[in-house]
């Protein structure tokens, strides 16, 4: 019996930062005790190749199953953990400190793949107006 498979990937999407977003430009996420957080680790992923992975690339490398993989694990080993992690159901991009805290939107194209842009970006307030996108928030620091 084959387990149903979550995503979080979305197409043709855009993330405004939260309506409660302190930042007013997009910030690089800093160490935290010398070490890279979640958002660091996704900051770097998607910077360094935008529109080359897609949602669930991202929040799977990020985690911590898909950190736990080194290097030499096999492609059966990868695909196996990364079923298991997506067989229950994850946090998407809208729950990424990226868009939460750092000021940045998250746009994925036609393909599911996925490229973040500041805030303060005149690329960002093009997104933000293009009426063929799905628009969504990121979530929210805080209740309302």
């Amino acid at each position: 019996m084959t387990m149903p498979m979550h995503t979080t990937n979305c197409f043709n999407t855009f993330i405004r930062v939260a309506e409660d977003c302190p930042a007013r430009t997009g910030e690089e996420p800093p160490l935290r005790g010398g070490k890279p957080t979640v958002a660091c680790l996704q900051y770097g992923m998607i910077a360094k190749a935008p529109y080359k992975y897609t949602s669930d690339d991202v929040i799977f490398a990020t985690s911590a199953p898909g950190r736990e993989l080194d290097v030499k694990a096999t492609k059966t080993q990868k695909h196996a953990a990364r079923e298991a992690f997506f067989s229950r159901g994850q946090a998407c991009m809208r729950a990424s400190s990226l868009g939460k805290r750092f000021g940045w939107g998250v746009h994925a194209d036609p393909e599911g793949r996925i490229a973040i842009y500041a805030v303060d970006s005149k690329r960002y307030q093009a997104l933000v107006r293009d009426s063929r996108l799905t628009q969504v928030r990121a979530m929210r620091s805080k209740r309302a």
